[in-house]
């Protein structure tokens, strides 16, 4: 007679039974007999709502989809005696792929002589992993290939983890900018300039012009 090590709804192990015991069992607990491991000796079923069971498996799948982070390997190219200016922008292009999560490949393409000089392209991409040092991290040594060398670096921080940082960083900037809108629209409405006489009553500026009318008259 066929058995099987039966588990409980709630992973409790109800032990080794007839499969018409376990599916008795099933049928008067309103679940279903599901196989979870049939090359087991004997196979495991364990009695559970598969169709709650598959939809909460589509969630999580869902869920992981959502939350995947698909890393693209960027490129970066020098020339061996590149100049400051250039190199500087590549480094700057390649601080900006890092961080949001990219994984970077430099490659020093070599010409005529120059593959005769190989440690000259390892020191410049020594410099290079040690410029992008705080985004990134050097995954793959430099190496030849072909008439280039290629080094690739990886991010510190992936895909996901950029995008959280970004966003936060954004929430921080906007709530700056709704301060400084805010300090603007609250400046009182009378300016330093304005002139006193206006803010009397007609009783104080009849006198003050009074005032100056014996003032012109004296002089």
């Amino acid at each position: 007679m066929p058995e099987v090590r039966l588990v409980g709804p709630n992973g409790e192990q109800v032990g080794i039974v007839r499969i018409e015991d376990a599916l008795r069992l099933a049928v008067e607990s309103d679940l279903d007999l599901v196989e979870v491991a049939p090359t087991a000796k004997p196979p495991v079923c364990k009695l559970m709502d598969f169709g709650k069971f598959k939809y909460e498996a589509a969630v999580k799948a869902r869920e992981a989809r959502k939350n995947q982070t698909n890393t693209i390997l960027k490129e970066v190219r020098f020339r061996l005696k590149i100049d400051t200016h250039d190199y500087e922008t590549k480094v700057g292009h390649a601080l900006r792929f890092l961080g949001a999560g990219d994984k970077v490949k430099a490659m020093i393409q070599f010409r005529g002589r120059e593959q005769q000089r190989p440690e000259m392209g390892i020191r410049l991409l020594e410099k290079f992993a040690a410029d992008v040092a705080e985004v990134g991290l050097v995954e793959s040594t430099p190496r030849i290939d072909g008439r280039n060398m290629v080094m690739v670096v990886g991010p510190l921080k992936n895909k996901a983890e950029a995008r959280r940082e970004q966003q936060q960083q954004q929430q921080k900037s906007g709530g700056r900018d709704s301060a400084k809108r805010k300090i603007r629209t609250d400046a009182p409405d009378e300016t330093e300039g304005q002139n006193v006489a206006a803010a009397m009553d007609d009783d104080a500026r009849a006198k003050l012009e009074q005032a100056r009318n014996v003032a012109e008259d004296e002089a």
